[in-house]
């Protein structure tokens, strides 16, 4: 059975940095697109980030990009997102899942793990 599991979330001060992970039981990562998700209280999950290492693509959200970096370490089966300079509005919990097709670009996402609590104070 396909397991995700993600860690690393925690309160930050604005500006500090944060690194989550997503490991995978039960499925090889590399074969999906792997995908970061935010929800922040009241609001929808929103994608964040997306890899896929099939078709050696990575995308962000505008409101993330050149601050957050999606990467991977197959040997580990793990998923990495780094968050740098973090804002209040970074605020969510933090989910990962996967997809098919992998590409990313109209993958079907599914099995999320619990997700990851990320806290940005002003």
């Amino acid at each position: 059975e396909a397991q995700l599991v993600e860690s690393g979330g925690g309160l930050v001060q604005a500006g500090e940095s944060l690194r989550l992970s997503c490991a995978g039981s039960g499925i090889t990562l590399d074969d999906y697109a792997v995908g970061w998700f935010r929800q922040a209280p009241g609001k929808e999950r929103e994608r964040v980030s997306c890899i896929s290492k099939r078709a050696g693509r990575t995308d962000y959200t505008d409101s993330v990009k050149g601050r957050f970096t999606i990467s991977s370490d197959n040997a580990k089966n793990t998923v990495y997102l780094q968050m740098n300079s973090l804002k209040p509005e970074d605020t969510g919990v933090y989910y990962c899942g996967v997809g098919l097709p992998s590409n990313c670009v109209d993958s079907d996402f599914g099995s999320w793990g619990l997700g990851t609590q990320v806290t940005v104070s002003s």
